[in-house]
């Protein structure tokens, strides 16, 4: 029996890390707020786009945590990976000839996107932590992040690449010897990650569950569930390390992520060519084969005080250097955010499964997911505030290049005195919180 379960263990590692490739590299990603612009979005508007995507998240993540919780992880990621092929058929396929139309059909590809994202979130890690468990590997889960973090380099790499030279007419058409123009090659990207879609799909058929309650609750009803959400929630707010985790993860992920989906707009503005946004994107990936060991020591070895300390230096440091926007160099600092928040996205993920239990585990991390995209969206919502206040006051142009420098101005100071509010916050209600780090049992509270 324990080999049967040993068995299922690697091949549900296998399939996590096939999933997490197939659902996260995306080939749009080098383009991804270019695409955006270029279908006919203005920026609020994607900045908008990106809000009711991570409101869909808020709404749904907690619930689809507990649904995983109550019916199974297995059932919630074959959901996931289906609403990752519906999402993509209608981004692929949406006409352009009426911006209100198309408006409506990107934000049904955000709502379809974000009920993917919740439904998945917390589950993979969930069943693959659980099967690792009762096999006696956990010890091994933070091995398990490290390969899945080196493996999605590789994916990423290759999305980057790949989606930055389809999306460049002018290189296809030397390449192929073909007249290629941009609206051909601006669905390229969006096909070629509607196929990846329904590859995850079929990878999801092959998880299996360990839990030997799998398959008891199937009739479930609606007071379950919310019972499940309510003990969640309870046994965060009773555990003060889980809370602080969640808290101090939401701050560093929502303004990083922002930055992040800006970036190709950034790359241009600092004089690198569409063809380079995807070379770009694959180095950045490539450079997550250091940062996933640099993350695996820092969680293994020091306390998460000292990790939040790294992950707010090198976010501090990449949004001052960004906003002087220099011409190439400037690439450096986009690094250093990506460099925190892959650490950010490791560290969380690390804590909350090695401290939660299984009847809860993933609507624990669905929590986790809900708090980082309530950060996200806030994030979005007031940034989308700040750029029209100032075309407002200072007469700049709605889209111009000259607003969103300006607008980028403001990460910095944000970041600084938000990284200081978390740290001060901790200091006066959790003064030991360093001290749940190093054994499992205290992290418990056991």
């Amino acid at each position: 029996m324990t080999k049967d379960i040993s068995s299922i263990a690697k091949n549900n590692v296998r399939r996590f890390i096939l999933f997490r490739l197939l659902f996260n590299a995306r080939f749009y990603y080098p383009v991804f707020a270019v695409i955006f612009l270029d279908f006919g979005m203005m920026l609020d508007q994607f900045s908008m786009l990106n809000a009711i995507w991570a409101a869909t998240i808020i709404l749904a993540e907690v619930p689809s945590g507990a649904l995983s919780d109550l019916i199974g992880r297995k059932k919630l990621l074959v959901l996931t990976s289906g609403l990752m092929v519906c999402e993509m058929a209608v981004w692929a396929f949406a006409p352009r000839g009426n911006p209100t139309l198309l408006f409506w059909l990107l934000a049904a590809n955000r709502i379809l996107s974000g009920l993917g994202e919740a439904a998945a979130s917390g589950s993979d890690e969930a069943l693959v932590y659980e099967s690792l468990e009762a096999a006696g590997m956990q010890s091994q889960w933070s091995r398990v992040l490290e390969l899945v973090s080196k493996w999605q380099s590789v994916a990423f790499m290759f999305a980057m690449i790949t989606g930055g030279l389809v999306y460049d007419p002018t290189l296809l058409s030397r390449l192929t010897g073909l007249n290629i123009t941009k609206e051909i090659t601006l669905r390229l990207p969006l096909y070629l990650t509607f196929i990846t879609s329904i590859i995850c799909w079929f990878n999801c058929l092959g998880f299996h569950e360990t839990r030997s309650e799998q398959g008891e609750n199937d009739a479930l009803s609606v007071k379950d569930a919310f019972k499940q959400t309510f003990n969640a929630g309870k046994w965060i707010l009773k555990t003060p390390f889980a809370l602080v985790v969640i808290l101090a993860g939401a701050f560093a992920d929502s303004i990083i992520r922002m930055f992040v989906t800006l970036n190709s707009e950034y790359y241009r503005l600092i004089h690198y060519p569409e063809f380079a946004l995807g070379l770009i994107g694959a180095g950045v990936a490539l450079m997550n084969f250091g940062i996933a060991p640099l993350s695996r020591r820092l969680v293994d070895r020091h306390t998460p005080g000292f990790v939040f300390g790294v992950v707010t230096a090198l976010g501090l440091a990449g949004f001052f250097g960004a906003s002087f926007f220099i011409p190439y160099i400037g690439l450096l600092f986009s690094i250093l955010l990506f460099a925190a928040f892959s650490i950010t996205t490791f560290s969380l993920s690390f804590y909350l499964n090695r401290i939660s239990d299984n009847s809860i585990r993933a609507t624990v991390l669905s929590f986790k997911g809900m708090a980082l995209n309530l950060g996200y969206g806030f994030i979005g919502i007031v940034y989308a505030g700040l750029l029209r206040y100032l075309t407002r006051t200072r007469s700049i142009e709605v889209g111009s290049d000259e607003l969103f420098i300006t607008g980028t101005q403001y990460f910095w100071p944000y970041f600084l005195i938000g990284g200081i509010g978390v740290a001060l916050f901790v200091r006066v209600y959790f003064p030991g919180i360093n001290h749940f780090q190093s054994q499992e049992n205290t992290l418990k509270g056991k």
